[in-house]
């Protein structure tokens, strides 16, 4: 066989490119720090701006976060709904099978006493006769 060569698969790992979650991941740090430095700076902006613009922000944001509690408490209420599926898919589904399988189980475990009482212990009882009687003949050198 031939022999592996350490220092060549070190080289051909280290040459390989950079991977695609690394570039991606340095875009998502870039886009979030971007963000930030955006809110950052409207934040300054409307601070100096007149009180009726910072209202009208300030009811907008307010809505846009009624909205976002409005998605939050449907996607919990989605969640809820799977969970009761997936607890009825257990009880229903699963349960029965595993109660099926157990079964099977113990049945295998009782064919399997069966044939190690009635088939294996006689057969080793049988060699272990002939074992005896083998080594009694040759004792008395009656066989070789």
């Amino acid at each position: 066989m031939d022999e592996i060569q350490p220092e060549r698969i070190t080289t051909e790992i280290n040459a390989q490119p950079e991977s695609p979650k690394k570039g991606s991941t340095a875009w998502v740090i870039i886009i979030a720090v971007l963000l930030i430095g955006l809110l950052i700076a409207g934040i300054v902006i409307l601070s100096q701006q007149p009180q009726e613009v910072t209202s009208k922000v300030r009811d907008i944001f307010i809505i846009l976060l009624a909205v976002e509690m409005f998605i939050i408490g449907v996607a919990m209420i989605v969640l809820i709904v799977q969970l009761a599926s997936l607890s009825n898919l257990l009880q229903n589904e699963v349960k029965p099978i595993l109660d099926s399988t157990t079964e099977t189980v113990n049945n295998l475990k009782g064919t399997v006493k069966f044939l190690s009482d009635n088939v294996t212990e006689p057969v080793i009882k049988l060699y272990q006769s002939m074992a005896g009687i083998n080594r009694l003949l040759q004792m008395f050198k009656i066989k070789k």
